[in-house]
């Protein structure tokens, strides 16, 4: 399969099976040895390139996970990029040397093209930036000093290079992704992905791969056929009018916490923890849904704001409840070579709160992630949604403690009795995370939280102060 984009500035035609990864084509195709292997599978950043896309944005990726049709139209920097094309260091590389940012050096491409990026984009919240790329002997502090001290730096004119020749009218791509019309398929439309995955409906569908390359790169999986979405722009997107939030199925992870931050700014900080920068860029909001795990972190929050999801197979077109869509573990409501096409929200007062608890604050799993939506009319419940992942073998409503809350006082008491009827809601399950009688506890302690909350109560631990 031919893949066609820039390296390092340079045009470049990839011959490699659909699922070789770039960073397997970049250190063994390329002898390009900067971008190192150290998880395998977008935990630990040791990986990371710079992607820009045609429109000029650019963005933080994992080189492990990320197959190469994916980068079809694209531009690649690599840690051999960073530099100027005269050797130059830039700012971020610099400031690593000054402030002794790096000791064995194994992590440190990944940081600096982390920190190229932000630079680049001009983000300054080094500690969300720099979550995705762990360190193990230098230490988070002079790397963060690093950082800062680049911040103000101007960018270097090779940086915006990329972006440049990618929007020059007079720079084209011949064919940028090629398959001969067969299996793999790079289908340009949601119509031609329509047509092309009722006649293939056993194919597997890649979005952002942050889940289906593990399937490679761990499973050591063959998933012929497969159909990359990327080049779908008519699904991606998000269009808001006066009463709904329609969200296109390729609209990145990234993405929808930028536009929730002004609407839901809970779910928008549930997102910040959602995974790193590395992966939250490369992530959608279809694919999300569409593997149907029980500890996904979006379905609670969309739930609990009432989300219909739009399915097509291919002219045909449905929309359910989103809760409705995930029926057991594993299993989703969705026929065969039928698709995620959207997602849709009404629009809402903000009355969501999303509650995510996990071992550690960044990349993590949750144990319990809880979402709530209660309206509150004259001192009575007028409605409740509330859902969580982690609680059963799909994300879930809590129908009875719903029930419970409605028409019933907002106070304490109703709170505490409310509490009890999430365990004929949630048998969950002990496992490595949180045993079943933790899980349950948490539930109930989430919900306290969230009157607390409505009351004007100090409740978040990271603003505790003495």
């Amino acid at each position: 399969m031919e893949t066609r984009f820039l390296l390092n500035g340079e045009p470049q035609v990839a011959d490699t099976g659909a699922t070789t990864t770039l960073l397997d084509w970049l250190r063994e195709h390329q002898r390009l040895t900067g971008t190192k292997e150290g998880c395998n599978e977008g935990d630990c950043g040791a990986c990371t390139v710079m992607v820009t896309d045609p429109d000029g944005t650019a963005r933080a990726l994992n080189a492990c996970i990320l197959f190469l049709p994916q980068l079809a139209g694209r531009a690649v920097r690599t840690i051999e990029g960073i530099a100027g094309p005269d050797g130059r260091l830039h700012p971020v590389q610099q400031a690593m040397i000054d402030h002794h940012g790096s000791q064995c050096g194994f992590c440190t491409p990944g940081f600096v093209v982390s920190m190229a990026v932000a630079h680049l984009t001009g983000r300054q919240d080094h500690d969300d930036q720099l979550a995705g790329n762990l360190c193990r002997c230098t230490g988070y502090a002079p790397i963060i000093r690093a950082a800062q001290a680049a911040s103000t730096a101007p960018i270097p004119d090779w940086m915006r290079k990329d972006a440049e020749t990618l929007r020059d009218p007079g720079f084209t791509f011949p064919e940028i992704c090629s398959s001969g019309g067969l299996p793999p398929a790079c289908p340009t439309t949601a119509d031609d992905l329509a047509d092309w995955y009722e006649a293939n409906p056993d194919a597997t569908l890649i979005a952002g791969a942050t889940d289906v390359g593990l399937w490679v790169t761990k499973g050591l999986r063959d998933l012929a056929p497969v159909a990359f979405l990327n080049q779908c722009a008519d699904l991606r997107g998000i269009v808001a009018d006066d009463e709904t939030i329609r969200i296109g199925a390729m609209t990145s992870i990234a993405e929808l916490g930028a536009f929730m931050a002004d609407r839901h700014p809970s779910f928008a900080e549930l997102i910040r923890r959602y995974g790193s920068v590395q992966v939250r860029n490369a992530a959608t909001i279809g694919g999300n849904i569409a593997n149907g795990s029980p500890i996904g972190d979006s379905p609670p929050a969309l739930i609990a704001l009432g989300a219909r999801l739009h399915l097509r197979k291919g002219a045909g077109r449905r929309v359910i409840a989103l809760e409705d869509f995930f029926l057991d573990y594993g299993k989703q409501d969705r026929a065969p070579g039928e698709f995620v096409e959207a997602v849709s929200i009404p629009v809402q007062p903000d009355r969501l709160a999303c509650y995510k608890l996990s071992k550690r604050f960044d990349q993590d799993i949750s144990a319990v992630c809880g979402a709530f939506t209660i309206t509150v009319t004259e001192g009575r419940v007028a409605a409740a949604r509330i859902a969580f992942g982690g609680m059963a073998g799909v994300p879930k409503r809590a129908a009875h403690v719903e029930a419970a809350l409605l028409g019933q006082p907002w106070e304490e008491a109703t709170i505490r009795e409310a509490q009890e009827a999430f365990a004929q809601d949630f048998t969950p399950l002990s496992d490595m995370r949180a045993s079943a009688g933790y899980r349950l506890r948490a539930t109930q302690g989430m919900l306290m939280r969230y009157f607390l909350e409505t009351r004007g109560d100090a409740v978040d631990v990271l603003e505790v102060r003495a």
